[in-house]
C-alpha cells in the first residue's frame, strides 16, 4: 500500500494528465492531490475509486504487484495483512489474481471496541459470514446485531457502517462487488 502514490502518479503522467485536470474530473482537491502523489497524505477507498475512475483502471490496479502473473490459488502462508486509511480493522486479500475478476473476498479483522463513525454507500453488493466474535450491521436506520455463524448481504448503495460491540476481535469473510483492492 506505501506505493499507491507512485502509481497514481506515474498513471497521470502516462495519461498526460495534468493534476488540475485530474482534479476536474475526480472532484478531489488540487493540493489533496498534490500531497497523495508525494505520499504526504493518506487516500479512502472513495477517493481511490474516484482516481482509479478517472485513470481508467480498476481499483485493484493499486494494489497489484507489477508483474504480470495470474493466480487462482491464495495459500495463508502467502497472506499480507493490511489496513486502509488509518483505520483500525485489518484486511487478508483472498481473491486471486487474474484479469477480469468480479469479487472481492477479504477476511476482515475488527479490533475491539470498533464503531464507524461514518456511514458509507457506493455501488455494488455486499456479503459478509461472521467467523468469529460478533458485529452489529448499521444498515440505512436499521441495526442488525450478528454472532458467528450470521450472515448479512445487501446492496452497497444502503448506507452502512459497522461496530464490534465486544472486547474481543471479530473476524469476518467479507465478498463484495465491484473489486476494491
Amino acid at each position: 500500500m506505501e506505493d499507491i502514490h507512485k502509481k497514481i502518479k506515474a498513471l497521470r503522467l502516462e495519461k498526460k494528465l495534468t493534476l488540475k485536470e485530474l482534479s476536474e474530473e475526480t472532484g478531489l482537491s488540487l493540493s489533496f492531490l498534490s500531497q497523495i502523489e508525494r505520499g504526504a497524505s493518506s487516500l479512502s477507498i472513495t477517493s481511490l475509486k474516484k482516481l482509479a475512475e478517472a485513470l481508467g483502471v480498476s481499483m485493484i490496479f493499486f494494489f497489484e504487484d507489477d508483474k504480470e502473473s495470474q493466480t487462482y490459488v491464495s495459500k495463508a502462508g502467502d497472506r499480507k495483512v493490511f489496513k486502509v486509511n488509518g483505520g483500525d480493522q485489518k484486511y487478508v486479500r483472498l481473491a486471486g489474481t487474474f484479469s477480469d475478476r468480479k469479487l472481492e473476498p477479504l477476511m476482515v479483522m475488527l479490533p475491539p471496541n470498533l464503531k464507524e463513525e461514518h456511514s458509507y454507500s457506493h455501488s455494488g453488493e455486499e456479503f459478509y459470514y461472521i467467523l468469529q466474535g460478533e458485529v452489529i450491521f448499521h444498515i440505512n436506520k436499521d441495526h442488525y446485531h450478528l454472532k458467528a455463524g450470521d450472515t448479512v448481504h445487501f446492496p452497497s448503495e444502503l448506507l452502512h457502517a459497522w461496530e464490534n460491540p465486544t472486547s474481543e476481535e471479530t473476524i469476518i469473510l467479507s465478498v463484495s462487488t465491484p473489486i476494491i483492492f
